[in-house]
C-alpha cells in the first residue's frame, strides 16, 4: 500500500469517530463534519469547541486549500449563459444582449432584431421575443415589470433595478437591490456589489467584502470580476494567483485578461503551453458566441449609426 493510500485510509477512519472524544458513529450517534475543512467529525457542539484549539491550524490550512480549489476552477461558461431563444452562448459584451424586463431573460441582439424585423414585416404588435409580453412603452413600465419579477425573487430583476437606482444617484437603494440579488446567487449582482464596497457608495468602503463579492462573482463565471481579482493580486505581489485569474478570464472571452497574459508571457511569468491554451480558449469562447443572426444585427446597428452621423 502506498503512502497516499495509507493517508486516505487514515482519513476515512478519522471520519468514523468523533475527533474529540473518540466515540464511533452509530444509528443513535450522528457525527457532523467540520463545515470549514470537512476533515473531521464531531458528536456534539461541546466536543467541537473542546477540540478547536488542536484542530484550528490544520482546519485553516485545509479550508484555504478548499477555497482555492473552488476559486480557481474554470467555469463551464460565463455567468450570462446562453440566449434562451437561439441557445448560443451570450457574449460578455453588454452591447450584444438585452435584458427583457417582462421575464428578465437575457436575449442576444440577433434574436431581438430578428423578432423586430418580423413584427414590422407582418404589422404585428411589438412583444418580447421570449415570453411574448407586450413591450413597455416607457421607463415607468419597464420598472413596473421589474418590480413584478422582484416580487417573485428574480435575482436578475434585482440586479437591474439596482442599476437603475445607481444611475439615478440612489446608491443606498442600489446596495439593497444588489445585496438581495447576490443572496440569491446572481454573479452580476455580486460584481456590482463589490464595486460599491470599493467606491464606498451606499455603504462604507470595505476591501475584505469587496474581494469576497468579487470572488463569488468570479466563481459564478463573471469574467470582469475575475479580471479585477487578477489586478488585486498583482498589486499585492501575488503574481502566480493573478496569472491563474487571467487565464480563467481569458478562456471566458475577456480581452483585457488576454492582453495581461501577453505581457506576463513576455516576462516569462507564464509557460508557453499555458499561454497557448489561454489563446485557444479565448478564441473558442469568442467564436462560440457568433451566429449569422448576430452578425446581421451588428450590421444593422452599424448602418443605423452611419445614418445618424
Amino acid at each position: 500500500m502506498s503512502a497516499n493510500e495509507d493517508l486516505e485510509e487514515a482519513s476515512n477512519n478519522m471520519m468514523m469517530y468523533c475527533a474529540a472524544c473518540g466515540i464511533a458513529g452509530a444509528d443513535d450517534i450522528k457525527l457532523k463534519k467540520c463545515t470549514a475543512c470537512y476533515l473531521v467529525r464531531y458528536c456534539s457542539v461541546k466536543c467541537q469547541k473542546e477540540h478547536r484549539p488542536k484542530h484550528k491550524k490544520e482546519c485553516k490550512k485545509r479550508a484555504a486549500e478548499i477555497h482555492d480549489e473552488i476559486l480557481f476552477k474554470q467555469p463551464e461558461c460565463g455567468d450570462l449563459g446562453d440566449c434562451p431563444i437561439c441557445c448560443i452562448p451570450l457574449s460578455i459584451d453588454a452591447q450584444k444582449s438585452i435584458l427583457m424586463a417582462c421575464c428578465c431573460k437575457m436575449v442576444c441582439v440577433g434574436c431581438n432584431i430578428a423578432n423586430q424585423k418580423r413584427e414590422v414585416q407582418e404589422s404585428m404588435e411589438n412583444k418580447c421575443p421570449f415570453c411574448r409580453h407586450p413591450a413597455p412603452y416607457n421607463e415607468k413600465e419597464v420598472k413596473i415589470n421589474l418590480m413584478r419579477r422582484i416580487e417573485v425573487n428574480d435575482p436578475a430583476a434585482m440586479r437591474q433595478m439596482g442599476q437603475y437606482c445607481y444611475y439615478e444617484g440612489d446608491h443606498r437603494g442600489a446596495f439593497e437591490y444588489f445585496s438581495k440579488g447576490a443572496e440569491l446567487g446572481n454573479a452580476g449582482a455580486h460584481y456590482l456589489l463589490a464595486s460599491l464596497y470599493d467606491k464606498g457608495e451606499g455603504v462604507k468602503k470595505d476591501e475584505k467584502k469587496e474581494v469576497f463579492h468579487l470572488e463569488q462573482a468570479a466563481i459564478g463565471g463573471n469574467p470582469f470580476a475575475r479580471n479585477n481579482l487578477a489586478n488585486f493580486e498583482t498589486l499585492n505581489g501575488r503574481d502566480d494567483r493573478a496569472v491563474k485569474h487571467c487565464i480563467i478570464a481569458a478562456k471566458l472571452g475577456h480581452d483585457d485578461a488576454l492582453e495581461s497574459l501577453k505581457n506576463v508571457y513576455g516576462k516569462g511569468h507564464i509557460s508557453k503551453e499555458d499561454f497557448a491554451a489561454a489563446l485557444r480558449g479565448h478564441q473558442a469562447a469568442v467564436n462560440a458566441t457568433k451566429s449569422p443572426a448576430r452578425e446581421a444585427a451588428e450590421a444593422f446597428y452599424q448602418r443605423q449609426e452611419k445614418q445618424q452621423s
